[in-house]
């Protein structure tokens, strides 16, 4: 198939898992088109069937911001018809689903149909979506795509409660990529992080308020006081000045660390002993499965997605946004007893496995097809 995939390029989860589906697809033999303003993060080196069409949205004086969907759409348009695309796949609502319906009523009036699958991701549903400036458009743009998927079962319910949905939404999960995250040996890299064997607790994030920061360095807090350890702050946003300021007022700076944006975070994690992800809203939990790849247990918030990756009592522990007192204890629990803790690094491995990108790349294959085949129909 030749597919082409609308996106942000940016380290955020939805960036993340459309460039790894794409480069994904691109290895089992599919020609894969990325359509976006930059070139995504993790599209960093060639490889054969990828190709790259960068959006240009120029200044002009009439406009007080660049006109960027009139843009994309043109740029859709564009790539559709000269690499005669089989089917577009957009990733996040606002404004691709929006702006793939415009490309996809301009190719129709030129003789062209081509089906398009929206991906949620979440926030585009939760948060931009649920605003009355943009819910018309998320629910039409929704409903006027050809197939639509979702990253969790909790996000197809609350897309179903917050719209008047008409379409099937099909769950199909976010996945992990094992060639890339996978526990290796790097015991020099952890010693320089903790030279005295101190635990290694590791948070990432984009550092909104919606992760609850704040949280992860009062529960850190509450660990360190009871076990030698480490905190690594991987990522960076508009909450990170807050937690900086945190560590100086709680005394613990010497034994935090603010890494800000990492490639290569595989590497990090496998020298951590757990990871924290109290999240207020999270509709799928994409770091904490980068976590349990790497054999790392993990302590998070029940919020949305993430009980259908982190089972309590099994791979870690749940606990409500924001009760930092359980949250803390479940950790110490866990950091205190070895048994246990290599146990859920065990289980951890497990679950992360049943999200393995071999496992989840069939279904997103069967699902253009039969999408495509509708398309067929319809058109004749």
């Amino acid at each position: 198939m030749k597919i082409g995939i609308v996106c942000y390029p940016t380290y955020g989860g939805s960036g993340v898992v459309a460039t790894e589906l794409g480069l994904g697809l691109a290895r089992k033999g599919h020609e894969i088109h990325f359509i976006t303003y930059r070139r995504p993060v993790r599209l960093a080196h060639f490889q054969a069937n990828v190709f790259y069409h960068e959006v240009d949205s120029e200044d002009y004086p009439l406009f007080e911001y660049p006109p960027y969907d009139t843009a994309l759409a043109s740029k859709i348009v564009d790539v559709v018809h000269y690499q005669n695309l089989d089917i577009l796949h957009v990733h996040y609502a606002i404004p691709h689903a929006a702006v793939a319906y415009m490309a996809k009523k301009i190719l129709l009036a030129q003789g062209r149909y081509i089906p398009v699958v929206t991906t949620l991701h979440g926030t585009d549903i939760t948060l931009v979506g649920n605003n009355r400036a943009f819910a018309p458009v998320v629910e039409f743009s929704i409903n006027k795509s050809d197939g639509v998927t979702a990253v969790s079962q909790s996000l197809k319910d609350d897309t179903l409660a917050l719209f008047q949905i008409e379409r099937d939404i099909r769950v199909i999960y976010n996945f992990i990529d094992f060639e890339r995250f996978r526990k290796t040996n790097k015991e020099h890299f952890k010693k320089l992080i903790a030279p005295d064997g101190e635990r290694i607790v590791a948070h990432t994030s984009n550092f909104r308020k919606v992760k609850r920061v704040e949280d992860v360095v009062h529960i850190f807090e509450k660990i360190h006081k009871k076990v030698p350890s480490k905190l690594l702050m991987i990522g960076d946003g508009p909450e990170r000045q807050h937690c900086e300021q945190l560590c100086r007022e709680l005394g613990i700076c010497d034994d935090v660390r603010f890494l800000g944006k990492q490639d290569a975070i595989e590497e990090l994690l496998a020298i951590c002993d757990l990871f924290v992800i109290p999240s207020e809203s999270e509709s799928f939990g994409l770091a904490a499965l980068e976590a349990m790849a790497c054999e790392v247990p993990v302590i998070s918030s029940n919020s949305g997605g993430l009980p259908e990756v982190n089972i309590h009592g099994v791979t870690g522990f749940l606990s409500d946004a924001g009760n930092v007192t359980e949250m803390a204890a479940y950790a110490i629990q866990l950091l205190q007893n070895e048994e246990m803790l290599a146990q859920f690094r065990a289980n951890a491995l497990t679950q992360a496995k049943r999200f393995d990108i071999d496992n989840i790349l069939p279904e997103y294959e069967s699902y253009y097809e039969e999408i495509i085949e509708k398309s067929v129909i319809k058109i004749e």
